[in-house]
Parts: C-alpha cells; structure tokens; sequence
C-alpha cells in the first residue's frame, strides 16, 4: 500500500513562483495533495479545465483551484491562474507523488547473460532475465520478472514495469517508460498463402523506440518485416494498442488505448489518435491530424491538421460498394434536387 502521509508541502505562492503562475489569495497557504473540485479539502489542489464542472467549481473547498483567467470570477477559493489548466496541474501534481523511487541493485533471482552489460545505478527486479550482449544504460530500472533478450540497447533511465518482454535486437531511446505486460519486438502478421496453407514470412526488422516514449500496459508493437518498426521521440501509446510491423510513429504523437494500426501506416507528428481508433496498413496521415475515438482511416491523409471521423458497420461487400458509389455522388444529386426545386418555384411563381 502507498503511504498517503503527507511529506510534502508547498505554500501557494511558492507553487505560483515555481510554474509561472498568477496566484489571487492567500499566498501562506500550505497544500499537500491534489484532489477533484467535489472532493478536495483545504490543504489540497485542484483544477478546472473543462467547462462541463463549472457547477462543481462553486461549491467546491479546495485549498486552491487551477483554471483559466475568465474562471476566476467564479472561484470561491484561492486561485492559481494558467493559460493551460491541464498541465499546469499535471506539473504540480506530480511534486505530490508518493510512489517510493526503486532502490537501485540486482535482485538474487535474477538472470543474467555473462556477455550483458549493466551501467551504473540499475535495478533489477526478482526474476527478471538479460540476453547477451544487451546493453542497459545507467540509472534504469527493470521490474520483475521482465524478460529481455539479446542484443538489446536500452539508454539511460528507463522504467521498465513488472513483465515486460522486449525481443532480440530492441533500441530503446533515453527516459523511456514502458508499463506492465507490454511486448515489443515480436513478430508481425506475416504471412503466405501456399494454395492449401499458410507460410510464415520471416519478419526480419526490428523496433526503434526514441527518447521520453511512454508505452502502456499490455500494448503489443511489433518488428519490422524488412525495415524497422520506429516511434520517434515523446511519442505516448495508452494501454492495449496493437502497433504492427514497419508502422512509422512521428515524434509527439499520441494513441489512447485498444487503438490498432495495421502494417507499413505511416503516422506524422503531433497526431492524436482516439480510443479504439484504426489505420488501415500503408495509409499515411499528415502532421497535427486527430482521428476522433472508434473512427476508421481507410485511405490517406494528406494535409496537415484537422479532425476525421467516421466508421461503418461491416456489410456485404457489393452492398457497401453500391453504397459507396453513391455517397460519391450525393453532391451531383443534391444539386440536381436544388436546381428541380428552384425551377417549381419559379413556375409556380408564374402560374
């Protein structure tokens, strides 16, 4: 269990000073914790960023709010003023964290390859195994029972929680952070058809992961086929996504959870992808594109920015073809409706 005892405590002013923000109230006043605008009490902080809770905001007896300036008006307590609400409480937040940091050391039960190599400041947790000749850079933590393989690179300060399995030949960037159960590296869906059965294609890639990347729990990212599988840097992945081989991942972009990207997606940066959203294998989408939750990229994005959204119900296939067909037409069609409809009123107008 995580002691919850407060251990640390900040004034408001000097929460204020530390992220640039514009205090209104008592300056003096000591917060230890966080909390939601319903359930914070006095020594605690909370925040309203979206409008839906400005109700809660009225009544609420936090010991300071985070919002922005035009919600100050409404905020019966302290006031801690941002431009972006959000993540000026994601940074005070996590002065509160009390997770105890791992103690760095090498667990008795674990295995390690002679070949390994191990920096400074590593901990490794109770059967957790190395292969050969993987390196671990200083100051990373590898939690139990995680299994890494051969030739694997991992940098500096890396947190590696409790199962996760990363596959021969995996470069991990700096301040990576992947949480429990992930797998990455295992081999993509490739397959052949031989007439009467299936072939395996041999999936000789590998995956790249760059700096400050955060993977979720029981995520699933696959090698390359031929070309390596590669997140560029801050790229953030919720839990249960299914990235698969030779996938591209531009720097910066984000996936919330049970999304799937089919194989050879080429996905720019900036991007935002919502839950259980989709991309069809080699479609390729511009920089600074969201996809809303359960939508469906079926083809590519070209220009930059903007929000899709959509996805059909599977249907027979001529059914949704005869379909399509007609949607592609819906314009021609609702122009000729309007040029019949202006042409009756005109003639009635006569009559």
């Amino acid at each position: 269990m995580i002691d919850k005892t407060p251990t640390h405590r900040f004034t408001l002013a000097d929460l204020a000073q530390r992220f640039g923000l514009e205090l209104h109230g008592d300056g003096a006043q000591e917060v230890h914790s966080v909390g939601t605008l319903v359930s914070a009490d006095p020594s605690q902080v909370s925040f309203l960023a979206n409008p839906a809770y400005q109700k809660q905001l009225i009544t609420t007896r936090a010991g300071a709010v985070i919002l922005r300036e035009d919600e100050r008006e409404n905020c019966p307590v302290n006031s801690l003023v941002a431009a972006d609400p959000y993540l000026a409480y994601a940074r005070i937040a996590a002065l509160f964290d009390l997770r105890p940091a791992t103690a760095s050391g090498i667990h008795p039960s674990a295995v390690i390859d002679p070949e390994a190599q191990i920096g400074q400041d590593v901990a490794i947790g109770p059967n957790a195994v190395i292969g050969a000749r993987t390196v671990i850079g200083d100051a990373c933590t590898i939690g139990p029972g995680c299994v890494i393989a051969a030739d694997v690179t991992i940098g500096e300060a890396c947190h590696l929680g409790a199962n996760v399995t990363l596959m021969d030949g995996i470069e991990l960037g700096r301040r990576v952070t992947i949480h429990p159960g992930a797998v990455i590296g295992a081999d993509g869906f490739g397959i052949a058809f031989a007439g009467d059965h299936w072939e395996k294609v041999p999936q000789l890639g590998s995956v790249v992961i760059g700096d400050d990347c955060e993977i979720g729990a029981n995520t699933t990212i696959d090698r390359g086929a031929l070309e390596d599988t590669v997140l560029e840097e801050d790229v953030r992945v919720d839990n249960l996504v299914q990235i698969a081989h030779n996938v591209r991942i531009g720097a910066h972009t984000a996936i919330a959870g049970a999304t799937g990207i089919a194989g050879s997606a080429r996905i720019g940066r900036y991007c935002l992808l919502g839950g259980s959203s989709g991309v069809s294998g080699h479609v390729e989408i511009a920089d600074r594109v969201t996809v809303a939750a359960c939508s469906t990229v079926f083809r590519s994005i070209k220009e930059p920015g903007g929000t899709w959204s959509g996805s059909i119900p599977a249907r027979p296939i001529r059914d949704w073809q005869r379909s399509l067909a007609q949607l592609n037409r819906i314009d021609r069609l609702l122009d000729r409706i309007r040029r019949l409809e202006n042409k009756n009123r005109k003639l009635s107008e006569h009559e």
